[in-house]
Protein backbone atom coordinates (compact mmCIF):
# COMPACT_ATOMS: atom_id res chain seq x y z
CA UNK A 1 0.00 0.00 0.00
CA UNK A 2 1.38 3.40 -0.96
CA UNK A 3 2.29 5.88 1.76
CA UNK A 4 -0.18 8.66 2.53
CA UNK A 5 1.11 12.06 1.26
CA UNK A 6 2.14 14.52 3.97
CA UNK A 7 2.69 18.26 4.29
CA UNK A 8 6.42 17.64 3.87
CA UNK A 9 5.80 16.00 0.50
CA UNK A 10 3.87 19.07 -0.67
CA UNK A 11 6.64 21.34 0.66
CA UNK A 12 9.26 19.43 -1.35
CA UNK A 13 7.02 19.53 -4.44
CA UNK A 14 6.51 23.30 -4.24
CA UNK A 15 9.82 24.40 -2.72
CA UNK A 16 8.25 26.20 0.26
CA UNK A 17 8.43 25.67 4.00
CA UNK A 18 6.09 23.15 5.67
CA UNK A 19 4.54 25.94 7.75
CA UNK A 20 3.63 27.78 4.53
CA UNK A 21 1.94 24.63 3.22
CA UNK A 22 0.05 24.30 6.48
CA UNK A 23 -1.22 27.90 6.29
CA UNK A 24 -2.19 27.56 2.63
CA UNK A 25 -4.34 24.50 3.36
CA UNK A 26 -6.00 26.07 6.42
CA UNK A 27 -9.05 28.17 5.36
CA UNK A 28 -8.67 30.34 8.45
CA UNK A 29 -4.97 31.15 7.89
CA UNK A 30 -4.43 31.24 4.13
CA UNK A 31 -5.32 34.96 3.94
CA UNK A 32 -1.79 35.75 5.14
CA UNK A 33 -0.39 34.32 1.86
CA UNK A 34 -0.60 35.51 -1.72
CA UNK A 35 -3.23 33.96 -3.93
CA UNK A 36 -0.49 32.71 -6.24
CA UNK A 37 1.24 30.65 -3.57
CA UNK A 38 -2.06 29.30 -2.22
CA UNK A 39 -3.10 28.11 -5.69
CA UNK A 40 0.34 26.56 -6.28
CA UNK A 41 0.23 24.63 -3.01
CA UNK A 42 -3.38 23.46 -3.43
CA UNK A 43 -2.67 22.25 -6.96
CA UNK A 44 0.32 20.28 -5.68
CA UNK A 45 -1.80 18.81 -2.90
CA UNK A 46 -4.37 17.68 -5.47
CA UNK A 47 -1.69 16.12 -7.71
CA UNK A 48 -0.23 14.17 -4.80
CA UNK A 49 -3.66 13.09 -3.54
CA UNK A 50 -3.19 14.78 -0.18
CA UNK A 51 -6.08 14.57 2.28
CA UNK A 52 -5.89 16.28 5.67
CA UNK A 53 -5.92 14.06 8.73
CA UNK A 54 -8.91 15.52 10.56
CA UNK A 55 -8.38 13.37 13.65
CA UNK A 56 -4.82 14.64 14.05
CA UNK A 57 -5.99 18.19 13.38
CA UNK A 58 -8.70 17.90 16.04
CA UNK A 59 -6.25 16.60 18.61
CA UNK A 60 -3.76 19.34 17.82
CA UNK A 61 -6.23 22.23 17.71
CA UNK A 62 -8.75 20.89 20.24
CA UNK A 63 -11.42 21.43 17.59
CA UNK A 64 -13.60 18.98 15.68
CA UNK A 65 -14.32 21.49 12.88
CA UNK A 66 -17.97 20.47 13.06
CA UNK A 67 -21.01 22.43 14.22
CA UNK A 68 -24.51 21.25 15.05
CA UNK A 69 -27.52 22.79 13.32
CA UNK A 70 -30.78 21.99 15.11
CA UNK A 71 -34.02 22.53 13.21
CA UNK A 72 -37.59 21.82 14.35
CA UNK A 73 -38.97 20.34 11.13
CA UNK A 74 -36.91 19.25 8.15
CA UNK A 75 -40.03 19.33 5.93
CA UNK A 76 -40.49 23.07 6.51
CA UNK A 77 -39.28 24.83 3.37
CA UNK A 78 -37.87 27.88 5.14
CA UNK A 79 -34.98 25.83 6.52
CA UNK A 80 -33.06 24.85 3.34
CA UNK A 81 -32.25 28.52 2.58
CA UNK A 82 -31.28 29.04 6.23
CA UNK A 83 -28.97 26.01 6.18
CA UNK A 84 -27.42 27.21 2.92
CA UNK A 85 -26.74 30.55 4.58
CA UNK A 86 -25.05 28.80 7.50
CA UNK A 87 -22.91 26.68 5.19
CA UNK A 88 -21.94 29.70 3.06
CA UNK A 89 -20.00 30.89 6.11
CA UNK A 90 -18.92 27.63 7.75
CA UNK A 91 -17.77 25.60 4.75
CA UNK A 92 -15.11 28.06 3.48
CA UNK A 93 -13.66 28.06 7.01
CA UNK A 94 -13.36 24.28 6.96
CA UNK A 95 -16.36 23.44 9.15
CA UNK A 96 -18.85 20.67 8.43
CA UNK A 97 -22.45 20.95 9.64
CA UNK A 98 -24.31 18.14 11.39
CA UNK A 99 -28.02 18.80 10.83
CA UNK A 100 -30.50 17.27 13.27
CA UNK A 101 -34.30 17.45 13.33
CA UNK A 102 -36.04 17.85 16.71
CA UNK A 103 -39.65 17.44 15.49
CA UNK A 104 -40.52 20.10 18.06
CA UNK A 105 -40.19 17.46 20.80
CA UNK A 106 -38.35 18.60 23.95
CA UNK A 107 -37.20 15.08 24.88
CA UNK A 108 -35.84 14.49 21.40
CA UNK A 109 -34.15 17.91 21.52
CA UNK A 110 -32.46 16.99 24.81
CA UNK A 111 -31.16 13.70 23.36
CA UNK A 112 -29.91 15.40 20.20
CA UNK A 113 -28.18 18.15 22.18
CA UNK A 114 -26.38 15.47 24.20
CA UNK A 115 -25.49 13.57 21.02
CA UNK A 116 -23.97 16.66 19.42
CA UNK A 117 -21.96 17.35 22.56
CA UNK A 118 -20.75 13.73 22.65
CA UNK A 119 -19.61 14.08 19.03
CA UNK A 120 -17.55 17.07 20.08
CA UNK A 121 -19.12 19.78 17.95
CA UNK A 122 -17.45 23.15 18.32
CA UNK A 123 -20.79 24.95 18.60
CA UNK A 124 -24.52 24.79 17.89
CA UNK A 125 -26.90 26.94 15.86
CA UNK A 126 -30.33 26.21 17.31
CA UNK A 127 -33.45 27.13 15.31
CA UNK A 128 -35.83 24.92 17.31
CA UNK A 129 -35.41 26.44 20.75
CA UNK A 130 -38.28 26.98 23.20
CA UNK A 131 -38.71 30.18 25.22
CA UNK A 132 -37.79 28.11 28.28
CA UNK A 133 -35.18 25.57 27.22
CA UNK A 134 -33.02 24.22 30.07
CA UNK A 135 -31.24 21.70 27.80
CA UNK A 136 -29.51 24.23 25.59
CA UNK A 137 -29.06 26.70 28.47
CA UNK A 138 -27.11 24.03 30.38
CA UNK A 139 -24.99 23.23 27.31
CA UNK A 140 -24.13 26.92 26.95
CA UNK A 141 -23.41 27.19 30.68
CA UNK A 142 -20.88 24.38 30.30
CA UNK A 143 -19.03 26.47 27.73
CA UNK A 144 -20.40 25.26 24.40
CA UNK A 145 -20.81 28.18 21.95
CA UNK A 146 -24.52 28.47 21.08
CA UNK A 147 -26.48 30.88 18.89
CA UNK A 148 -30.24 30.62 18.49
CA UNK A 149 -31.85 31.58 15.21
CA UNK A 150 -35.44 32.75 14.48
CA UNK A 151 -36.25 32.12 18.14
CA UNK A 152 -34.74 33.04 21.47
CA UNK A 153 -34.47 31.65 24.99
CA UNK A 154 -35.79 33.99 27.64
CA UNK A 155 -33.83 34.75 30.80
CA UNK A 156 -30.59 33.44 29.30
CA UNK A 157 -27.47 35.09 27.91
CA UNK A 158 -27.42 33.01 24.72
CA UNK A 159 -26.98 35.26 21.65
CA UNK A 160 -29.92 35.14 19.23
CA UNK A 161 -30.78 36.23 15.72
CA UNK A 162 -34.46 36.98 15.16
CA UNK A 163 -36.63 38.82 12.68
CA UNK A 164 -38.39 42.09 13.34
CA UNK A 165 -41.65 40.41 14.35
CA UNK A 166 -43.41 43.60 15.41
CA UNK A 167 -42.60 45.43 12.17
CA UNK A 168 -43.75 42.44 10.12
CA UNK A 169 -47.11 42.13 11.87
CA UNK A 170 -47.65 45.87 11.63
CA UNK A 171 -46.94 45.80 7.88
CA UNK A 172 -49.44 43.02 7.26
CA UNK A 173 -52.10 44.53 9.56
CA UNK A 174 -51.72 47.92 7.89
CA UNK A 175 -52.09 46.25 4.50
CA UNK A 176 -55.32 44.53 5.53
CA UNK A 177 -56.68 47.71 7.09
CA UNK A 178 -55.82 49.71 3.99
CA UNK A 179 -57.83 47.18 1.98
CA UNK A 180 -60.93 47.85 4.07
CA UNK A 181 -60.71 45.00 6.57
CA UNK A 182 -61.93 45.77 10.08
CA UNK A 183 -62.81 42.26 11.31
CA UNK A 184 -59.32 40.81 11.38
CA UNK A 185 -58.68 37.61 13.33
CA UNK A 186 -55.27 36.29 14.36
CA UNK A 187 -54.29 32.66 13.88
CA UNK A 188 -51.48 32.69 16.43
CA UNK A 189 -48.48 30.43 16.90
CA UNK A 190 -47.69 28.52 20.11
CA UNK A 191 -46.85 30.79 23.03
CA UNK A 192 -44.01 28.52 24.19
CA UNK A 193 -42.11 29.70 21.11
CA UNK A 194 -40.83 33.27 20.98
CA UNK A 195 -42.10 33.65 17.40
CA UNK A 196 -45.61 32.72 18.47
CA UNK A 197 -45.62 35.02 21.49
CA UNK A 198 -43.96 38.03 19.83
CA UNK A 199 -46.23 37.94 16.78
CA UNK A 200 -49.30 37.60 18.99
CA UNK A 201 -48.22 40.54 21.16
CA UNK A 202 -47.51 42.59 18.04
CA UNK A 203 -50.99 41.83 16.67
CA UNK A 204 -52.61 42.98 19.92
CA UNK A 205 -50.46 46.11 19.99
CA UNK A 206 -51.24 47.24 16.45
CA UNK A 207 -54.93 46.41 16.94
CA UNK A 208 -54.97 48.72 19.98
CA UNK A 209 -53.34 51.42 17.87
CA UNK A 210 -56.30 51.12 15.51
CA UNK A 211 -58.70 51.51 18.43
CA UNK A 212 -59.71 47.86 18.74
CA UNK A 213 -60.22 46.64 22.31
CA UNK A 214 -58.58 43.42 23.47
CA UNK A 215 -62.01 41.93 24.21
CA UNK A 216 -63.05 42.40 20.60
CA UNK A 217 -60.03 40.59 19.16
CA UNK A 218 -60.52 37.08 17.79
CA UNK A 219 -57.38 35.04 18.43
CA UNK A 220 -57.04 31.28 18.00
CA UNK A 221 -53.76 29.68 19.07
CA UNK A 222 -52.20 26.78 17.16
CA UNK A 223 -50.29 24.12 19.06
CA UNK A 224 -47.80 23.75 16.20
CA UNK A 225 -46.76 25.77 13.16
CA UNK A 226 -48.33 23.24 10.77
CA UNK A 227 -51.04 23.09 8.12
CA UNK A 228 -53.35 20.83 10.11
CA UNK A 229 -53.39 23.31 12.96
CA UNK A 230 -54.13 26.04 10.43
CA UNK A 231 -57.22 24.11 9.33
CA UNK A 232 -58.38 23.53 12.91
CA UNK A 233 -57.87 27.14 13.97
CA UNK A 234 -59.57 28.55 10.85
CA UNK A 235 -62.60 26.41 11.66
CA UNK A 236 -62.65 27.76 15.23
CA UNK A 237 -62.26 31.37 14.06
CA UNK A 238 -65.15 31.17 11.62
CA UNK A 239 -67.29 29.36 14.19
CA UNK A 240 -66.64 32.03 16.81
CA UNK A 241 -66.74 34.98 14.44
CA UNK A 242 -68.52 34.29 11.14
CA UNK A 243 -68.25 37.97 10.19
CA UNK A 244 -64.42 37.75 10.03
CA UNK A 245 -63.15 39.16 6.72
CA UNK A 246 -59.43 38.47 7.16
CA UNK A 247 -57.21 36.03 9.03
CA UNK A 248 -53.70 37.20 9.84
CA UNK A 249 -51.68 34.00 10.36
CA UNK A 250 -48.47 33.71 12.39
CA UNK A 251 -46.69 31.77 9.65
CA UNK A 252 -47.14 30.53 6.09
CA UNK A 253 -47.90 26.90 6.94
CA UNK A 254 -50.75 27.95 9.21
CA UNK A 255 -52.00 30.23 6.42
CA UNK A 256 -51.92 27.42 3.85
CA UNK A 257 -53.91 25.20 6.20
CA UNK A 258 -56.42 28.00 6.81
CA UNK A 259 -56.77 28.61 3.07
CA UNK A 260 -57.42 24.92 2.49
CA UNK A 261 -60.10 24.74 5.19
CA UNK A 262 -61.82 27.89 3.96
CA UNK A 263 -61.79 26.72 0.33
CA UNK A 264 -63.39 23.41 1.32
CA UNK A 265 -66.08 25.05 3.42
CA UNK A 266 -67.54 27.80 1.27
CA UNK A 267 -65.08 30.59 2.13
CA UNK A 268 -62.57 30.61 -0.74
CA UNK A 269 -59.61 32.98 -0.44
CA UNK A 270 -59.68 35.81 -1.39
CA UNK A 271 -63.28 36.02 -2.69
CA UNK A 272 -64.89 35.34 0.70
CA UNK A 273 -61.99 35.83 3.10
CA UNK A 274 -58.49 37.29 2.95
CA UNK A 275 -55.59 35.33 4.48
CA UNK A 276 -51.99 36.33 5.13
CA UNK A 277 -48.85 34.55 6.32
CA UNK A 278 -45.39 35.22 7.70
CA UNK A 279 -41.92 34.01 6.50
CA UNK A 280 -42.37 33.82 2.70
CA UNK A 281 -41.47 30.16 2.23
CA UNK A 282 -40.01 29.16 -1.14
CA UNK A 283 -42.55 28.41 -3.91
CA UNK A 284 -45.44 30.29 -2.28
CA UNK A 285 -45.87 32.21 -5.52
CA UNK A 286 -46.73 28.92 -7.26
CA UNK A 287 -49.65 28.11 -4.92
CA UNK A 288 -52.89 29.85 -6.01
CA UNK A 289 -53.99 32.49 -5.31
CA UNK A 290 -50.53 33.55 -4.11
CA UNK A 291 -50.10 34.22 -0.39
CA UNK A 292 -49.53 37.75 0.83
CA UNK A 293 -46.93 37.41 3.55
CA UNK A 294 -44.00 38.92 5.43
CA UNK A 295 -40.63 38.05 3.94
CA UNK A 296 -37.81 37.18 6.29
CA UNK A 297 -34.22 37.06 5.05
CA UNK A 298 -33.71 33.31 5.36
CA UNK A 299 -30.26 32.93 3.75
CA UNK A 300 -28.92 36.07 5.46
CA UNK A 301 -30.30 34.90 8.80
CA UNK A 302 -28.34 31.65 8.53
CA UNK A 303 -25.19 33.47 7.48
CA UNK A 304 -25.52 36.01 10.31
CA UNK A 305 -25.95 33.29 12.94
CA UNK A 306 -22.96 31.40 11.53
CA UNK A 307 -20.71 34.46 11.69
CA UNK A 308 -21.67 35.02 15.33
CA UNK A 309 -20.98 31.37 16.15
CA UNK A 310 -17.54 31.53 14.52
CA UNK A 311 -16.70 34.55 16.67
CA UNK A 312 -17.71 32.63 19.78
CA UNK A 313 -15.73 29.55 18.76
CA UNK A 314 -12.71 31.78 18.22
CA UNK A 315 -13.07 33.13 21.75
CA UNK A 316 -14.52 36.53 20.85
CA UNK A 317 -17.66 36.16 23.00
CA UNK A 318 -17.33 39.72 24.27
CA UNK A 319 -17.80 41.09 20.77
CA UNK A 320 -20.96 39.08 20.04
CA UNK A 321 -24.21 41.01 20.63
CA UNK A 322 -26.86 39.19 22.59
CA UNK A 323 -29.61 40.41 20.23
CA UNK A 324 -29.53 40.72 16.45
CA UNK A 325 -32.82 41.76 14.81
CA UNK A 326 -33.05 41.38 11.04
CA UNK A 327 -35.31 43.53 8.83
CA UNK A 328 -38.42 42.13 7.15
CA UNK A 329 -40.49 43.24 4.17
CA UNK A 330 -44.04 42.88 2.89
CA UNK A 331 -44.66 40.58 -0.08
CA UNK A 332 -48.05 41.34 -1.63
CA UNK A 333 -49.73 38.69 -3.74
CA UNK A 334 -53.39 37.89 -4.40
CA UNK A 335 -54.71 36.47 -1.10
CA UNK A 336 -55.96 39.87 0.10
CA UNK A 337 -59.04 41.37 -1.51
CA UNK A 338 -60.05 45.00 -1.15
CA UNK A 339 -63.52 45.34 0.41
CA UNK A 340 -65.89 48.18 1.17
CA UNK A 341 -65.45 49.49 4.71
CA UNK A 342 -68.43 49.31 7.04
CA UNK A 343 -67.48 52.50 8.89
Amino acid sequence: MSRRPTLKDIARETGVHVSTVSRALDPQKRSSLTEEIVVKIRQAADRLGYRPNRIAFSLRKQKSMTVGVMIPDITNMIFPPIVRGIESVMEPLGYASIIVNTDGDSDRERRLTETLQERGVDGIIHTAVLRSDPNIVEAARQGLPVVTLNRKVEEAEIPYVINDEEAGIRMIFDHLHDHGHRRIAHLAGPRDLSTGLLRREAFCSVARDYGLSADALVIEEASRFEEEEGRRCAKEILSRSPETTAILCANDRLALGAMDYCARNGHPCPDKISITGFNDMPFLDLIPPGLTTVRIEQFDAGATAARLLVQMIDGCDGKVPRETVLPVSLKCRNSVLRIETDH
